[in-house]
């Protein structure tokens, strides 16, 4: 069993939780993750800013950042992987929708997945990983039905 947690730290209630929660639990199933325990956090700007700041050194907002713990040896749950958080701003999530031309929904859910697969240790920084990786988040959006047009 995974345990996915969501909290809703924007200002405003946010209608597609329930969608990002059920999509992410399908994500963990496809990826077959077992036992696993993450968070998302969705921020506004301001938060993610600071977040961005304070541990990356980056003074500007984003849409996703995480914070992987699996090879914390520190934090030790017998049984359990605890993977880390995926915070994503509800902001970004609004102004890129509009920007590709896609739904709130399909944005929200591209960032959770997104999040959730540099947790599990996948990265896009030189080509070959980031063909992987969003070749890998395209296939569980569109496994799910989340279409870029959606």
């Amino acid at each position: 069993m995974n345990y996915i947690e969501i909290f809703n730290e924007y200002e405003k209630d946010i209608e597609e939780l329930d969608t990002l929660k059920d999509f992410i639990f399908y994500c963990a199933s496809k990826l077959s993750l077992k036992d696993a325990y993450f968070n998302v956090i969705i921020v506004n700007n301001d938060n993610i800013h600071k977040i961005n700041k304070e541990y990356r050194n980056i003074d500007r907002q984003t849409d996703v950042i995480t914070f992987a713990l699996e090879d914390d040896k520190q934090i030790d749950v017998p049984g359990l992987r605890v993977l880390g958080d995926i915070y994503i701003s509800y902001d970004k999530v609004i102004s890129q929708a509009k920007e590709y031309g896609h739904s709130i929904k399909r944005e929200l859910c591209f960032l959770g997945v997104h999040g959730l697969l540099h947790l599990l240790g996948y990265d896009h920084m030189i080509k070959e990983d980031e063909e992987k990786m969003f070749g890998l988040q395209k296939e569980l959006l569109d496994s799910y039905g989340i279409k870029k047009e959606s």
